[in-house]
């Protein structure tokens, strides 16, 4: 392995806004909001603001599936966290997560409103409020929130780790490259394990601890995550593999991705959902079309 040069930590960290590559612009070392800016509402109870990252897709996913349950309480009105032009430090999203990160969800079923804020705090609420898709046997219960916050402990290193250091940082450095491959591919085994015998990751029932775990490490092993698919060997994981397919081939879960996604094709973009009519009238190829 070679060597960088070395670096000396000064005794006092100073904040450098010049480095930390493609999305360093999106964090600072400080909480609290930069700028005021009120959230909108809809005239849903459920009001999210999320962008469809990851972490973004499992809420979405878990609506849409929610809603082709039948359970008509849950639709939802969702807009954009425009997270690289600094929206998540504004007064009106800093309110409902003091964190700053995406995705946030006010419930204004209540009174007072309830917010809930960190993904899976927002899938497990969801799936309590709505009695679906978590388990209400006590060691099946447990079980599904086992694998549930494995995956909340387990994805800073394949998002904030792996993915940073192989794709998104300035400089490729083999050292840290190695170390988070490691554990990624020592994860992706975990879960291949886990699935070598069931359909889905707690047994046979699909299960918020799937919607938590697909939209990172499906999208990772069906090559939508970092182009890391062949260097990770991903087809080796025949398991997960399987998995990740079947779980991309629900509608609720093709809905789900398409939520406050705001790159990639225009077909696949609805920057804002009001209605399950939007999926057929409000993508961006159609309000492109409509605008010239």
């Amino acid at each position: 392995m070679s060597t960088p040069s070395e670096y000396t930590p000064p005794k006092v960290w100073q904040w450098d806004t010049e480095s930390g590559g493609t999305w360093a612009g999106t964090n600072r070392p400080t909480a609290g909001a930069t700028h005021e800016q009120t959230l909108p509402v809809g005239e849903h109870p459920l009001q999210l603001y999320s962008l469809a990252t990851p972490n973004g897709q499992k809420v979405t996913i878990l609506l849409e599936e929610l809603l082709a349950l039948g359970l008509t309480d849950a639709e939802y009105d969702a807009y954009p966290i425009r997270i690289n032009q600094g929206e998540q430090f504004g007064s009106g999203f800093v309110e409902v997560n003091p964190n700053s990160k995406i995705p946030a969800l006010v419930d204004r079923s209540t009174t007072p409103p309830t917010r809930i804020f960190e993904s899976g705090a927002i899938l497990l609420y969801l799936a309590e409020k709505f009695g679906a898709f978590v388990p209400s046997d006590s060691a099946e219960r447990a079980e599904c929130l086992s694998w549930l916050f494995w995956q909340i402990g387990s994805a800073p290193y394949v998002g904030g780790g792996f993915g940073h250091f192989y794709h998104y940082a300035p400089v490729k450095l083999e050292y840290p490259i190695n170390r988070f491959t490691m554990e990624t591919k020592r994860q992706l085994d975990v879960l291949d394990r886990q699935l070598a015998e069931q359909p889905y990751i707690c047994g046979d029932d699909y299960t918020i601890a799937d919607i938590a775990i697909w939209p990172w490490y499906g999208g990772l092993v069906l090559g939508r995550s970092y182009d890391a698919a062949e260097f990770l060997d991903v087809q080796s994981y025949t398991h997960v593999m399987k998995w990740a397919n079947e779980i991309d081939a629900r509608p609720a879960v093709q809905r789900g991705r398409m939520v406050n996604r705001t790159w990639g094709p225009p077909a696949e973009q609805l920057h804002e959902r009001h209605a399950a009519s939007d999926f057929a009238t409000r993508t961006q190829d159609q309000l492109e079309a409509v605008n010239g």
